[in-house]
C-alpha cells in the first residue's frame, strides 16, 4: 500500500510541475518598481536577461515614476524599488519602509532645448540660472509633472532659482491609475511652463513637436537623440552643474513591514548588480559609442567622470 502510495505521489507531481519540493514557491519571481528611465534608456534590456541567466531568477519590471515607485514599496507591492531621488529613498529607509540604500550607479541630468534657444541659455553650466533665463523669456518648458525623480530634481532647482513659486495641483493618469500630484512651479506661469504628468520618453517627445526647454536625465535623452529611427531634434544647452549629479539607489522591501515580500530574491539582485559583473556590464553599455552610466556600487560619487 505504501509503495503505491508512493507511486501515485509521483505520478502527480509529474502532471503538476507546480507541486513539488523545488518549486514550492512557485517560479522565482522578483517584483521590482524602478524609473521609466532606467527602462528607457534600454538598460534593463542589458542587465536583466544577464541577471536571469546567472541565477534563474525572473525580473518583473514596474516602470513608473521614482514617487510612484517608492509608494509601490511602501505599500508592499514589490520586493525591491531601483530609482533616483536621493532624499526621497533615505527617508524611505528612514521610516523602515525599506532595509538600505546601495548605490548602484549614476548620470547627470541635462536642460534640453531647441537649436534656435530662444532664452540664451546655450553653454550655461547654472542650472538654476538657465532657468531663471527661461522664466525670464517665457519660453516654453516642458515639465514630466509626474512625481519622478526627474520631476522632483527639476523642483529643486526652480527652488534655487529665487524666482517667486506657485504650488500646482494636477492628477496623473498612468495605467488606468489616477493619483493627485503636488509640486511647485514658477509663478504666472500658466501660458509658458506646459505640466503633462508622463514619462520622460513623452516629455521628450513633446518637447520636441513644441520647441520646448525640459529637463532630461542624459542617458534617456541619448536614447531618445541617437538611438531611434526617427530622433528628437533637442539639443543638450546646459550641463555640467553639480546639481545635475543624478545618482541611482537600489532599496529591498523591509520584510519585517510587508512579511509577503522576497527579500531573499531582493537581496540575490542587490549582490548580483553591485558586484563586479552587475557593475561591468553597467560601465560597459553604450549607445552609438557613448557611455549612459557610470558604476558607483565601489566608488564614492564626487561628480561626473
Amino acid at each position: 500500500m505504501k509503495r503505491f502510495a508512493a507511486l501515485l505521489l509521483l505520478v502527480l507531481l509529474a502532471c503538476c510541475p507546480g507541486a513539488g519540493p523545488a518549486r514550492a514557491g512557485g517560479e522565482k519571481v522578483l517584483r521590482m518598481a524602478t524609473t521609466t528611465s532606467t527602462q528607457a534608456s534600454g538598460l534593463l534590456d542589458v542587465l536583466l536577461p544577464a541577471f536571469t541567466k546567472d541565477s534563474g531568477v525572473r525580473v518583473k519590471v514596474i516602470a513608473k515614476g521614482t514617487g510612484a515607485a517608492i509608494r509601490d514599496g511602501m505599500d508592499g507591492n514589490v520586493d525591491v524599488i531601483f530609482v533616483h531621488a536621493r532624499a526621497r529613498e533615505e527617508k524611505f529607509v528612514r521610516d523602515g519602509f525599506g532595509t538600505r540604500r546601495y548605490p548602484v550607479m549614476h548620470n547627470d541630468f541635462v536642460i534640453l532645448g531647441p537649436a534656435s534657444d530662444p532664452a540664451g541659455i546655450r553653454g550655461l553650466d547654472d542650472a538654476a540660472g538657465a532657468l531663471r533665463r527661461i522664466a525670464a523669456k517665457k519660453a516654453l518648458f516642458v515639465s514630466r509633472g509626474d512625481d519622478s525623480g526627474t520631476h522632483t530634481r527639476e523642483q529643486q532647482l526652480w527652488k534655487a532659482t529665487g524666482l517667486p513659486l506657485a504650488t500646482m495641483r494636477h492628477t496623473v493618469v498612468r495605467k488606468g491609475g489616477k493619483r493627485e500630484v503636488e509640486s511647485v512651479c514658477p509663478a504666472g506661469s500658466g501660458a509658458w511652463y506646459l505640466s503633462i504628468g508622463q514619462g520622460m520618453g513623452r516629455t521628450l517627445t513633446m518637447a520636441d513637436e513644441k520647441r520646448a526647454y525640459t529637463l532630461s536625465d542624459r542617458g534617456t535623452y541619448i536614447k531618445y537623440r541617437f538611438g531611434r529611427r526617427v530622433p528628437v531634434d533637442l539639443e543638450v544647452l546646459c550641463q555640467g552643474d553639480p546639481r545635475l549629479l543624478n545618482a541611482y539607489g537600489i532599496i529591498p522591501v523591509n520584510p519585517e513591514k510587508h512579511p509577503g515580500t522576497r527579500y531573499d530574491l531582493a537581496m540575490q539582485f542587490v549582490r548580483w548588480l553591485t558586484s563586479e559583473r552587475g557593475q561591468a556590464l553597467i560601465r560597459g553599455y553604450r549607445l552609438l559609442g557613448r557611455q549612459l552610466f557610470y558604476p558607483d556600487a565601489r566608488n564614492q560619487v564626487t561628480g561626473m567622470p
